[in-house]
């Protein structure tokens, strides 16, 4: 098993996004194959590491996936740093990802599969805008 390289704060929450990013694409692909609790769950992933970087910036992590989703709801979500339409989604996406998940009776449908991608690509584009905003505020950007 390969070591983890070292590196600073930007390049832990760029890693996040990173791995965010991959499971999107990875739900999209899951979704043309007809896979759907497949990419529910990855949607959902690419959900929950969004969150993970978002909260990187603050030097905010936690063990569970549930304080992660209700720390963002509670501070950002609640505060109107994103909408709260957000919150909501956010918490669809963790029920059907854990129906898909453990629900052996439960039917993915094509239709709920392409909103929780779509759920996931708003909340990608709204987190990356808003890490954009903060690199501008408090974080150096790198020059290349």
């Amino acid at each position: 098993m390969k070591q983890h390289e070292t590196g600073n704060r930007r390049d832990l929450i760029e890693h996040r996004f990173r791995i965010a990013k991959e499971d999107l694409d990875t739900a999209e692909l899951l979704l043309e194959a007809e896979q759907y609790r497949g990419a529910n769950n990855r949607a959902y992933y690419s959900i929950y590491h969004t969150i993970d970087a978002i909260l990187s910036i603050e030097e905010i992590a936690f063990k569970r996936h549930k304080d992660t989703l209700a720390y963002f709801n509670k501070q950002y979500v609640a505060t109107e740093i994103f909408p709260h339409e957000m919150g909501r989604k956010i918490v669809k996406a963790e029920e059907i990802r854990h129906a898909s998940d453990y629900d052996t009776f439960y039917v993915a449908s094509k239709e709920i599969t392409i909103q929780q991608i779509e759920t996931a690509k708003q909340l990608f584009c709204l987190a990356v805008e808003y890490y954009e905003r903060k690199c501008e505020e408090q974080l150096p950007l790198k020059r290349r």
